[in-house]
Formats: structure tokens, sequence, C-alpha cells
């Protein structure tokens, strides 16, 4: 059924709310952005970016920032400090003083001392050092390794002037090695989701804690030369030659925000938020691409007049987490207008190549408490919620609908997990914002020095450009017809999670497990979608009782859907309870 025809009677439906706006009439704006939105920005922005090894600061993150300023003002935006109060099509660079200095790699190599050649150079495995690792002296330096197989291992043995070599993370290790006078540490502790023994090559990025002046260095390896290494190992004392060379100075921090000033109610705010630093393709140069693309079209169709800003539509590009909270923090009367945030991250995979499919992380819901049915986690996984860790609101299932129209026009898969947090999404829900998250997983490259253009897919790029836009669209200029679409679109929801769930429940009975604990599950879908109805009222004028009619009728038929649902059970725990 077409959209314009849900409309239609849904309008029929809520005769009164729709009759005092029957001059509007709903946008179609897949129409409008999907002969637009081609990708090729995307994927020409996210060549750009994957060149460079970006940290906050260093070369590559400020060449990002200044392509993004250049793309934007060739699309019409004017810098704030230039721009008139009529203008809506602005952005700014944030400059701000950084503690620590920034840092970047030039050039590595690891050799075993008594071979010819080096098994491991940084021009084909870029990740092999460490960020913020010191550089070597110039010639390199040769010393012996030491093995450490446990914590108690390092407790017992004398590392000073040696190199540490270990198959766990340096976080438990880092500490105790430098106290004990190392001069540098050698790691390998590639997950299982990233196909170690089929991918050989690939170095997941690792990381030391900043140092101005420290000349402690390290090197992560892949499969192959972790194997390498214990090889060497196995036949006694080994010394190797290492040499690295980085560089550290001072710097600044920079950020980018771009908006397009909404006409009506300028203060209310969609923020987009896509993160630079990183080493890879699809980790995020893909997010910083496909970001601003939408930013280029919707300017595009704003200056030709086919597409209005009701709200204000936001674009921040800058530090994973720590920009989009501060973003948020820093002006408490700014932030009481961001209605919605959503962050993309690794959005443009060839799946054909990485694995995995598009993911959209809800915002918390029951299933990041009892994750079963169809809900599944990513090889990424999130530790278990509590209920008063929920999140009710009814972005999560319009964000899902849209996608999911999107990949039913281009047959692209689209797909959910429940929250897991660790991207830009997090400070949005840490302040009580609706957030979610627009990323891929499992990815087979992810945080790997394979992570590289060949792994991106510019028809992926299209899509979820494509749907974040359209969503963002209706929801700077959600009206009435928008609030009636979204009611039914709840209510449907909820009915058919309330159906899978007393399903389940039914499964459960059968096998004689707890219906306390079932009864507990069932009801916090209800209040869940109970509480996602009401968050409608957000958006909605107080004048318009229609739709705030509507919402309570809507809920109405949720308790009832669930009182027959739980009678069907024939339990005394579900009739006492519902």
């Amino acid at each position: 059924m077409k959209r314009s025809i849900i409309l239609s009677i849904l309008c029929f439906s809520f005769l009164t709310g729709c009759s005092q706006h029957s001059e509007e009439k709903p946008v179609d704006y897949f129409s409008l952005i999907r002969p637009n939105f081609t990708g090729k920005t995307a994927y020409e922005t996210t060549d750009f970016v994957e060149d460079y090894w970006r940290v906050v600061g260093n070369t590559g993150f400020n060449k990002t920032i200044y392509l993004i300023a250049d793309s934007l003002q060739a699309a019409g935006y004017i810098l704030e400090e230039n721009a008139k109060a009529e203008d809506q099509l602005t952005y700014r660079i944030e400059k701000r003083a950084m503690d620590n200095q920034t840092w970047e790699p030039i050039s590595a190599s690891l050799q075993i001392a008594s071979e010819e050649k080096p098994f491991l150079l940084s021009a084909t495995n870029r990740n092999m050092t460490y960020l913020n690792s010191a550089s070597t002296p110039k010639e390199g330096i040769k010393a012996e390794v030491v093995w450490i197989k446990s914590i108690e291992d390092l407790n017992n043995t004398s590392v000073k002037d040696k190199v540490v070599f270990a198959e766990m993370s340096v976080r438990r290790l880092y500490k105790l090695v430098v106290e004990k006078g190392a001069i540098g540490i050698i790691t390998y502790d590639n997950p299982d989701y990233l196909q170690p023994e089929k991918n050989k090559t690939s170095i997941q990025f690792r990381r030391l804690s900043s140092q101005d002046n420290g000349n402690f260095w390290g090197i992560a390896l892949s499969y192959e030369a972790k194997d390498k290494l214990k090889t060497q190992l196995q036949k006694g004392k080994t010394e190797v030659l290492v040499n690295i060379q980085t560089k550290r100075y001072p710097s600044e921090e920079l950020t980018i925000v771009a908006n397009i000033k909404g006409s009506e109610l300028p203060d209310e705010r969609l923020v987009y938020s896509a993160h630079i630093q990183e080493p890879g393709a699809n980790d995020n140069a893909t997010g910083v691409g496909t970001q601003l693309e939408m930013a280029k079209t919707a300017a595009k169709l704003f200056v030709e007049n086919k597409i209005d800003f009701k709200r204000t539509m936001t674009f921040l590009w800058g530090d994973e987490i720590i920009s989009t909270r501060r973003y948020i923090q820093e002006n408490p009367e700014r932030a009481k207008g961001i209605k919605w945030g959503i962050s993309l991250d690794m959005v443009g995979e060839n799946t054909a190549v990485t694995g995995g499919t598009f993911l959209i992380e809800k915002m918390p819901d029951p299933s990041a408490i009892w994750t079963r049915g169809k809900d599944k986690h990513s090889e990424w996984g999130g530790e278990v919620l509590k209920l008063e860790d929920m999140k009710p609101h009814y972005l999560n299932d319009f964000i899902i609908s849209t996608f999911k129209e999107q990949g039913k026009y281009a047959n692209w898969v689209v797909e959910t997990n429940p929250f897991e947090g660790g991207s830009d999404h997090t400070p949005f829900l840490e302040a009580d914002i609706p957030g979610l998250l627009l990323w891929h997983f499992t990815d087979q490259f992810y945080h790997t020095d394979n992570d590289r253009i060949d792994k991106v897919s510019q028809e992926t790029l299209k899509n979820v450009g494509t749907a974040a836009l359209v969503s963002g669209l209706q929801l700077i200029n959600a009206s009435d017809f928008f609030v009636h679409e979204q009611i039914q679109i709840l209510k449907e929801q909820a009915i058919n999670r309330l159906k899978d769930e007393i399903e389940l429940t039914n499964k459960v009975k059968e096998n004689g497990g707890s219906m306390s604990e079932e009864s507990l599950i069932v009801m916090a879908w209800f209040d869940w979608y109970t509480e996602s109805l009401n968050s409608l009222n957000d958006i909605i004028p107080d004048e318009n009782k229609a739709a705030k009619q509507a919402i309570v009728e809507a809920q109405g038929e949720l308790s009832s859907e669930l009182r027959k649902l739980g009678q069907s059970l024939n339990d005394d725990v579900f009739k006492w309870k519902f």
C-alpha cells in the first residue's frame, strides 16, 4: 500500500485533526532525494579521507575538516562570522586547545635481528604502530624480546631494556611494563570475528596513553607476523630490530558544524553526527562522506525551493563521542531544543566483502534486557540493561520503517540490533535526547589496516544517505500527517511485538519456565510502546486535541489487545496480571 493511500486512510480516521490542516499535503521526500543523492560525493570524500591515519589535530584530521568546509561553502553554506541574520545555510569551524600533542605515524619496520629483511612494514601494514607510540632512534634499535604469557610471568621476569611480547590486550600490561623498564611492547590480540586465520595480514589498531615526552613504543602484529615471531622465540633467545618514526606536535582540536536554520521553530533541531578520527575507510570515512553528501543535497534542494525546513537540521563532524557530548553539554539552552540525534558510523560497507549487514542500533528497549526471538546482538555485544535504562520513543520504529522502505525499493537488507553503545549516539541518550546509530557489523576488517576503499560500496552509501536524509526531513517538518502516521506505525508494531512475545511465552510455558518472568517481559514491551506513543506529544501543538486523543485511543487498543493475548495463554499469572 503506498504511503499516500495510508495517509488518506489516516486522515479519514482522524478527520477532526486533519480538517484543521486541509491545505497541507504530505511531501514524498523519497521522490525528491533519490534522484539527487547518488553516493558519488560520499564515495569520493571517503576515498580522500581514508588515505590518512586520522587523530584529532593531525594532518589527516585537519585536511578532512577543511575539505568539508570547502564543500559546504561550494554548496551555499556561509561561514557564520560572515552570515547575515536571514541566512539559513551556515557553518563554523570550532577551534580548541589540546591538552596533549597530536600524533601521526610516518614509518615502521620490525625485523628479526638474525634475518636480512623485515617481516612487518608499515608500508603494507599501516596499523602496526601503536597510536601515541614514540619514535625509536632514526637508525632503529636492537633489543631482546621477552615472551610474557600471563601477568604472573611479568611479575617474575626482568624486562628492563627489553621488548615485551604478549598475546593479550596492552591495557592489562602497560603500567607494569613501563614500571619495570621495558623499552617497548609487541602484542597480538585480534578477535575471532576478524577471522584472523583467513585475514592473516590484518592488524587491528591499538593505542598507548598519550605521552608527549615519553619514549615508549608499541607494535601490533598480524596473525601471520605473530606466528613468525613465536616460531623464532620457540627456538631460543630472540632479538629484533625495530624502527618506528612518528610525529608528535602541538595542535588544536577542530570541529565543524553546519546548520540549515528552521523557518518556524529554529531552536528545535535534529543533529546528525559523524566522527572523523580513526584510520579506516568504512570506519569512519564513510560516515564523514555520507553526511557531507546529505548536507549538500539538502542545501541544493533548499536553494531550489523544493524543500522547506520547519526546524533546524544540524550536521556535526568531529572527535567520536567527545565532540557530540560537548555540543550537547556546552550550551544547555541549545541542548533543550535537540529533539533527535542520529549517528552515522561505518555506513558504506560492501557487505559481500566485509560480511555482516546494515544495522539500525535501536534506542534502549526491552530487547536490550531480554534478547530473544528475532532480536540479536551484533558480535560487538552489549551489556544487559535494566528497566530503568529504557528510552521509549517513536524514533526507533519511525527510522526502521523509513529505512525498510528504502530497503524494499533498492533490494537492500536492513536489520536492527539491541542497544550496545560505543558511538556518537550515546551522548544523546545520556542527555535524555532520543538518539540511535546507523552502522554495519560484523565487519571482518573492522579497525584493521585492510579497511580500505575497496571494502566500500557507493550503492550502500547511497542507500544509507538517502534514507537518513529522508528520515531527517520528515522529522524536522513533522506535521499532523506525520503524527497520525506514526501513531498507526507504533500501534501496528506494538501489536506485532506483543503477539511475538506471547508466542515466545507460550513456548516457555510448555517447557515449564517462569511465567512471572514472562509476564514482566510482556509488560515491559507494553509499557515501552505505551510510552512511545506518549512521546509523540512532544511534536503535537497543544491545540491539536484530535491527535492527542488519537494517542489515547491507540493506547486503549493496545490494552485491549494485551488483555486478549494474555487471556489466550490460560495461565493464572497472566490472568491476574492482565
